[in-house]
């Protein structure tokens, strides 16, 4: 993805470009101090999505966003903002706006709201593309396309914010895996075996099955961490929040999600140490998946 940064705040600007750059989440091709400068480059380079301040001197943040759509920029943006009422929240939304990120910036926060970004990003456009090549096609009887366990993990994964984190990919070996054994059971077999099964899958040798199986766990509690941390900000954010009321009580430990909520609130800078539970979450995906693969399969 690739991000512009309009902010008369430079330490804000920086934060920003650190947590895109240092999260892997894209690039950031420029940046501006003011709405005046931004409106030239922007147009110019045509930015995946414009993070954007609200209250800037000379055009605010909604007005720069009404002469950049003026000057044909169609992009994302997100507004970036101390200071959040419904009036604004309105007005925003009807300009485009697509997420909030309020200040004090928080990396958590930030994290999360890119990757939700980017993922809606990509669905457009491969909605843009589906849409392109249908149109001249010749109506006739449905089509159901059978969605593979892989796209189906994606999917929650992505809900969650964790689609590209280091743990991801085992993740998804471990779902299809499951499949190819049996994809009827109710009851995930011990980690331990799981873990090794998906070392040896990935052409580990024998030697070394013990170690890398380790490392799979690894990688899946920080993955699982990661959604977890993403999740408090969504409900931090907004406890009505569609993926939070979902994703909370039922992957994780809702007491552990809810204490770090509490932790945040009191604007705390440092996070609490949260209690990853590897089985509930594989146990509730490997069952999620379960379900939405048959019911694809009975629609066909």
């Amino acid at each position: 993805m690739r991000y512009f940064i309009v902010d008369d705040d430079t330490a804000s600007r920086k934060m920003l470009r650190q947590i895109i750059t240092e999260g892997d989440l894209g690039l950031v091709i420029g940046e501006a101090d003011s709405g005046n400068s931004s409106l030239t480059p922007i147009v110019t380079m045509h930015p995946d999505i414009v993070l954007i301040d609200f209250l800037m001197p000379e055009l605010d943040g909604i007005e720069t966003i009404e002469l950049l759509r003026k000057k044909g920029y169609e992009g994302q943006f997100i507004m970036i903002s101390q200071i959040v009422n419904k009036e604004m929240v309105g007005e925003a939304y009807e300009k485009g706006v697509e997420f909030f990120i309020h200040k004090p910036i928080n990396r958590i926060e930030v994290q999360s709201i890119l990757r939700k970004t980017a993922e809606q990003f990509r669905l457009q456009g491969s909605l843009l593309a589906i849409r392109e090549s249908l149109a001249n096609i010749t109506p006739s009887k449905p089509i159901y396309k059978k969605q593979s366990v892989k796209e189906i993990v994606y999917s929650i994964l992505s809900d969650m914010g964790i689609v590209g984190e280091i743990g991801s990919d085992d993740i998804v070996a471990m779902m299809e895996f499951l499949f190819e054994q049996q994809h009827s059971i109710t009851q995930l077999p011990p980690l331990k075996e799981l873990y090794e099964a998906i070392a040896t899958k990935s052409g580990t040798p024998s030697s070394h099955i013990q170690k890398e199986s380790k490392a799979v766990e690894q990688r899946l509690r920080r993955t699982i961490l990661n959604a977890m941390n993403n999740i408090v900000s969504l409900g931090a954010i907004d406890y009505t929040n569609p993926e939070f009321e979902y994703y909370a009580p039922r992957y994780f430990d809702f007491q552990e999600i809810r204490n770090q909520m509490i932790h945040m609130q009191e604007d705390r800078k440092n996070f609490l140490k949260m209690k990853v539970n590897n089985k509930k979450f594989l146990q509730v995906l490997y069952l999620e998946v379960q379900e939405k693969y048959n019911q694809v399969q009975t629609n066909r």
